[in-house]
This record gives C-alpha cells, structure tokens and sequence, in this order.
C-alpha cells in the first residue's frame, strides 16, 4: 500500500506566485529583494511579514559589517563573522520561508510581525 503525501496548501499572491516562493523571494537579495516585495506584495502577511524580517535583519547587520570592515585587522575579523553569520542565518530564513512557515527571529521577527498587523 503506497503512503499518502500530505499536500501543502498554497495561496496565490497578487503577483500570482505561491505564498511559500514569494516568502523565500524577500530573502533572496537579503533587504534588496525584501524592499521590492514589500512595495509589490499589498495583501498577503505572510509575504509582507517575511519581507519586513528580511529588511530588519539584513540592513543593519550588513551596514554594521562595512563599518568593521574599515578597522584594519580586528575589523576584518569581526566583519567576516558578521558576513558568516548573515549567511547561515539566510540560508535558515529561504528553507523556513519555502516550508510555508512564519520563522520569527528575535527582535526583527517581533517588528515584522507588528507591522504586518497594522
């Protein structure tokens, strides 16, 4: 007897694509692609929860890395931690995104989430 798969129950967006694609897409050029689809995408929470996340986490950390990256040395090190850090944290964020799931990270989830209410 074949096992069941459970289907995933998608929402079309008003660019037409799944919930799920679009949620991974607010992270694919970090806060970049998190502006573009938060001025794209006017209906759907999830997108616009994923989108604010993207923008509150990534901008700040990427602008704190260039300052460190001035700093000869020390800075360098602390820049590349910060870069390796955002990369695995982004790599979380696409999985989470595409399984359909609203991943708050601490802080800039809470934002995100405040803001999708309004």
């Amino acid at each position: 007897m074949a096992k069941k798969r459970k289907e995933k129950k998608t929402t079309k967006t008003e660019l037409g694509l799944d919930e799920n694609i679009e949620g991974l897409l607010c992270y694919v050029l970090t806060w970049v692609s998190g502006i573009i689809f938060l001025l794209l995408e006017k209906k759907s929470k999830f997108v616009r929860f994923h989108a604010i996340q993207s923008i509150v986490i990534f901008l700040p950390l990427h602008i704190i890395a260039m300052v460190f990256a001035i700093i000869p040395f020390i800075g360098w090190m602390i820049s590349s931690l910060i870069y390796t850090l955002m990369f695995i944290l982004w790599i979380v964020l696409i999985i989470k995104a595409y399984q359909g799931e609203k991943f708050k990270v601490p802080i800039a989830g809470d934002i995100a989430e405040n803001q999708t209410k309004k």
